[in-house]
């Protein structure tokens, strides 16, 4: 049985991965970063809907509240100042675990030797155990990225979010040697939620579920006003399909490259789709070290997502 770690930034569509991973895998813990909202927020948004849900037994680690460089990103235009506004979950007493997210990352890539971390947050967390520990880079055995596109940004034009976030620990992922799977903005803006299928959500029994689709409904009117969009992406339920529902999604493997340091590009993944094998005077293409997804079937992911939400009770 493979084993999961779940690193977000609950956040509305963390909250949406969060529910679909819990329900599917074998989900052995959540770190959580800065990014939607501060550290402490979140920490607090992914324990409220784990014992919402009843899953107070998957335990939680609080990890980095800002990148490795460079300044701080918040995506509190979109969730809300609490991250997860919208939402009404109950209150929870229960705290943190006492490790920081990279040491629960190493302790859990020590004991299983299947590990898969699914990333869909900025991933200093992520970045910070490889660099600590570098014997994880044998350990973990795949991270599954919601972040960057092939195509153009949503933070700014060139860059998606989480990449912007921490293009450095994004860099570091990559270029770990560890199996990378990315779900870019290229698929996840290509469909999502309608009001139609929130307001279904929201007449479910089961206080999870209703409560998440009340910060759903707050995110789809920022999506109305920011980016004149109709429906909700549903970006982080992206990370998860490939392990829950696989062939959902179609994959291509390249190199992806992280822009650092550009005044206008900086976040940006620069994802060769050339295939150039050689050339004089053209740049040969590196090494493929993504599976970068390429299209999805959008219709059948959402339906995944609302099988998931509507079998809480």
């Amino acid at each position: 049985m493979t084993h999961y770690i779940l690193d977000c930034d609950p956040g509305h569509d963390d909250a949406l991965a969060l529910l679909v991973a819990a329900r599917h895998l074998s989900l052995v813990g959540v770190t959580t970063v800065f990014g939607n909202s501060s550290v402490a927020n979140t920490t607090r948004n992914a324990i409220s809907i784990l014992d919402a849900a009843g899953l107070s037994h998957i335990p939680v680690a609080g990890g980095a509240k800002g990148p490795l460089s460079g300044k701080l990103h918040s995506g509190e235009t979109i969730h809300g100042k609490s991250g997860l506004d919208g939402a009404n979950l109950p209150a929870s007493t229960r705290q943190p675990i006492t490790q920081s997210a990279a040491e629960f990352i190493k302790d859990q890539a020590m004991q299983f030797d299947d590990l898969v971390i699914i990333a869909v947050a900025p991933q200093t967390n992520v970045a910070q155990a490889l660099t600590q520990y570098p014997e994880l880079r044998d350990r973990i055995t795949e991270i599954s990225v919601m972040g960057g596109s092939t195509t153009h940004g949503n933070a700014t034009a060139a860059a998606e979010f989480n990449i912007l976030a921490d293009p450095e620990a994004a860099s570091i992922v990559l270029g770990s040697g560890i199996p990378v799977t990315l779900a870019g903005l290229n698929i996840t803006t290509s469909f999502g939620l309608t009001s139609l299928e929130v307001r279904k959500l929201m007449q479910h029994s089961a206080v999870v579920t209703r409560e998440i689709a009340g910060a759903l409904a707050f995110n789809l009117s920022r999506q109305s006003a920011i980016y004149e969009r109709h429906f909700m992406p549903i970006h982080d339920v992206c990370a998860v399909m490939p392990y829950s529902h696989p062939g959902l999604i179609t994959y291509q493997p390249m190199h992806v490259a992280v822009e650092c340091k550009g005044e206008f590009t900086r976040g940006m993944t620069v994802c060769d789709q050339r295939g150039v094998i050689a050339g004089e005077g053209i740049e040969i293409s590196k090494p493929a070290n993504a599976r970068v997804a390429v299209a999805c079937d959008g219709a059948a992911i959402v339906n995944a997502l609302l099988a998931a939400l509507l079998d809480y009770e």
